[in-house]
């Protein structure tokens, strides 16, 4: 008799806990304790957004729905693109135009990613956008060329197709080089052992013509520019011509190991063979990573006057590698905390640093006007 009225309230605790907890879960407050990111190491402590003056970090844009990447019109219009599946055209902080990109699937980190205006786009108006859809085995990504109208999209033609993709670890990054061509990056698709298969999209920098052709010089004769990467989203060239890239590193349990890599043509960047200060014969190790305790999570990248700036989702802030030949870049965490999770990062025609924020996507607190775009004036970074 003891025994069954004992039984009792706990099966009530248990059958309320099971209704509330999972609701509850999602909610930002209770969210951010179990997500809330980890303070960055004291050498890698930078500007607070206490420390800016006025006017130098102002909000341009909000109520945005996870944006993912940015571009510069030649009108000083910006498009934008939700990873739900709909390209945004805002000019003076509103939106102009929001228009539905066909086939889109989201699903987890998937959905609609990247965006590149082709180098002649004022002649051209053609636009490039990395999504994940559905294929005929299933979800891939690919890379579509469109011609932009001002108010939607026409002319699609696949540019790449057949890029494995998931719900996690779908690269998605998009960008014109100095050299002309075309760069997409490509998760492994949480298939690791793809990122070593040269015959694989995934786990790659693949490099292009704009009309999705094999440029002559490609290292393997093939799309395949750089491989053995895990989950790749920033892409960013320094003023002699130099090409870097973010990466995530290891996840679940055990996370850290995020990369910033110096790219070469036909490099092996070592993923899921090494990590971290690991080395292996034939492999590229990162020039930096965050190490085995911290998490920087890297999203967008852009160079700006020395250095290599990139969003930190996990981490939480805007990470500034000052590169110095011979000796490896020094790191600044910017802004730590005060936007929350930053994902795209660009510099803008009048030099200003521009990045959003992606608290809306599920891993995040989201703030009042969340999410949102930030122009920082660069001067706050050499106070």
């Amino acid at each position: 008799m003891h025994l069954t009225l004992r039984i009792r309230p706990l099966r009530v605790l248990l059958a309320v806990a099971a209704v509330l907890v999972p609701a509850c879960l999602f909610r930002g407050q209770l969210l951010r304790l179990f997500m809330r990111p980890e303070p960055p190491p004291a050498q890698e402590q930078g500007i607070s957004l206490e420390d800016t003056r006025p006017g130098e970090v102002t909000t341009i844009v909000t109520g945005l729905d996870v944006p993912w990447s940015l571009a510069f019109l030649p009108d000083g219009g910006l498009l934008v693109t939700e990873r739900s599946g709909r390209l945004v055209h805002i000019v003076d902080g509103e939106r102009r135009a929001e228009v539905t990109v066909p086939g889109v699937r989201q699903r987890g980190e998937s959905g609609l990613m990247g965006l590149a205006l082709h180098p002649r786009f004022a002649e051209n108006a053609w636009i490039y956008l990395a999504f994940t859809t559905e294929g005929t085995s299933g979800l891939e990504n690919r890379l579509v060329r469109y011609r932009w109208t001002g108010t939607g999209l026409v002319d699609a033609q696949v540019i790449v197709d057949g890029i494995p993709a998931a719900m996690f670890h779908d690269g998605g990054q998009v960008a014109f080089g100095p050299d002309g061509y075309l760069y997409l990056t490509t998760g492994d698709a949480t298939q690791g052992d793809l990122a070593q298969d040269r015959a694989s999209l995934a786990g790659k920098i693949l490099r292009l013509t704009d009309d999705g052709s094999i440029p002559p010089d490609n290292p393997f004769g093939t799309r395949v520019f750089s491989w053995g990467h895990r989950n790749p989203q920033g892409l960013a060239w320094d003023d002699r011509g130099r090409l870097w890239s973010t990466e995530h590193g290891r996840s679940g349990r055990r996370t850290g190991l995020d990369e910033l890599n110096l790219i070469e043509p036909g490099s092996n960047y070592g993923w899921p063979l090494f990590q971290g200060d690991a080395t292996r014969a034939g492999m590229e190790t990162p020039v930096l990573h965050s190490g085995p305790d911290y998490t920087w999570a890297p999203a967008g990248a852009a160079y700006l006057d020395g250095s290599v700036f990139f969003g930190g989702l996990r981490g939480e802030a805007l990470y500034e590698a000052r590169l110095s030949d011979g000796a490896a870049p020094t790191l600044r965490a910017h802004f730590y905390g005060d936007f929350g999770r930053i994902r795209a990062t660009i510099v803008g025609p009048d030099g200003m640093l521009y990045f959003t924020t992606s608290n809306g996507d599920g891993r995040g607190l989201v703030r009042a006007g969340d999410d949102r775009i930030v122009r920082v004036d660069p001067r706050v970074f050499r106070q």
